[in-house]
């Protein structure tokens, strides 16, 4: 195939889960051709106005705004506005591609890729969608009617979209996460002081960490650490409870249990880990798979359609992980980790089906879609 030079705009944001592979795809299209220009579109205030600018790349950001589903009067008034802000927001977004001129726009979900992708198919500019979650998200579903191609992580998306259009090609994840060689393991135990002859589990909450899975372990702590001999922790709290657990760690003398708000080598922490408990945001879940690690998810009922559920259980469903509620992880969640870590054959097994369902090549098959549509 050849990869002339292109004029894309990529939009989506407001998490770091539609952040990070909307950039691996921007990197991959880069590689392909240097030449190529690209221009992010996001929404004002949100995380992608930091994030993309870092990653070298420009970036517009359009007024629009997600409806609250809290009932509060701070949230009725800002729903109330919502509609305003979407007529503003396709205006922007007409202006934007009509000075851009762009040879496709890729939409990589959250609501601000509504307006761009929306005036891009109304100026018959081929568009593609990648979502990320096993049950299709309300933006995506509404922009895939006039979509060239929609590519997605999970089996089964034929549910939310038109089947002839649907290409399996994966979440795009951070190039640095890998199988773990013996030479990684090694690395990510001396970089965390991890002693070789024990266990290790890696609980990672995300950048602002997360309450349920610090609760869980705070529970554990406080009860004695039952079951933990012969245990290490690698414990990312999250930037959000980092003070909270420094006051709680503090006249506790527990050399097992390292914790930090960030972790900045993930390659490392997961070749380190024997098994690793995490929510089940979308990246999380396909960094997991080309990790080949053992998993427990503890799925975040803070979110949209409840769609970390639905990436688990796809998992679950074939041997590939293992799944606590968000409301019974306090009671259930380290019990869990330390059976599965004193059951080597079902880690083993565990690691060899979560592999299966690995696809590194995301971001080309992406690419390569890319092209196919222009």
């Amino acid at each position: 195939m050849e990869y002339k030079k292109l004029r894309a705009i990529i939009s989506g944001g407001g998490t770091g889960g539609h952040i990070f592979p909307a950039i691996s795809i921007a990197n991959k299209l880069k590689e392909l051709n240097p030449e190529t220009e690209i221009l992010f579109v996001g929404a004002k205030g949100k995380m992608e106005m930091e994030k993309v600018p870092a990653a070298g790349y420009k970036i517009v950001g359009l007024p629009i705004t997600g409806l609250q589903r809290q009932l509060t009067l701070r949230n009725l008034i800002g729903d109330l506005k919502v509609p305003f802000k979407v007529v503003q927001s396709l205006r922007m977004a007409r202006k934007v591609i009509r000075e851009f001129k762009p040879d496709i726009a890729i939409g990589v979900g959250g609501y601000a890729s509504a307006p761009l992708l929306r005036a891009a198919q109304k100026e018959g500019i081929p568009t593609l969608i990648q979502e990320q979650n096993g049950f299709a998200g309300l933006t995506n579903k509404l922009l895939s009617k006039k979509a060239g191609s929609i590519c997605v992580a999970y089996e089964g998306m034929d549910k939310f979209f038109p089947a002839d259009r649907i290409v399996m090609s994966g979440n795009p994840i951070r190039s640095s996460i890998v199988p773990p060689t013996p030479q990684m393991k090694e690395d990510g135990l001396k970089l965390y002081g991890l002693d070789p002859g024990k266990k290790h589990v890696f609980i990672v909450g995300g950048s602002l960490g997360s309450g349920t899975l610090n609760k869980a372990v705070k529970a554990w702590i406080e009860a004695g650490c039952p079951g933990g001999e012969g245990v290490q922790l690698i414990w990312q709290c999250g930037k959000y409870y980092k003070a909270g657990i420094d006051a709680f760690m503090a006249g506790r003398s527990l050399p097992d249990i390292i914790y930090s708000d960030f972790i900045a080598r993930m390659d490392l922490a997961y070749a380190a880990a024997d098994v690793v408990i995490s929510r089940s945001g979308a990246s999380t879940v396909s960094e997991l798979c080309a990790a080949h690690k053992a998993a427990i998810f503890v799925p975040s009922p803070n979110v949209a359609e409840d769609h970390q559920t639905h990436n688990a259980m796809a998992l679950v469903r074939k041997d590939a992980a293992l799944m606590v509620k968000d409301s019974e992880a306090v009671e259930k969640l380290m019990k869990t980790a330390l059976g599965l870590l004193s059951d080597p054959d079902k880690i083993a097994s565990m690691e060899k089906n979560i592999a299966a369902l690995a696809l590194p090549d995301a971001a080309l098959t992406i690419a390569q879609e890319v092209y196919k549509l222009v």
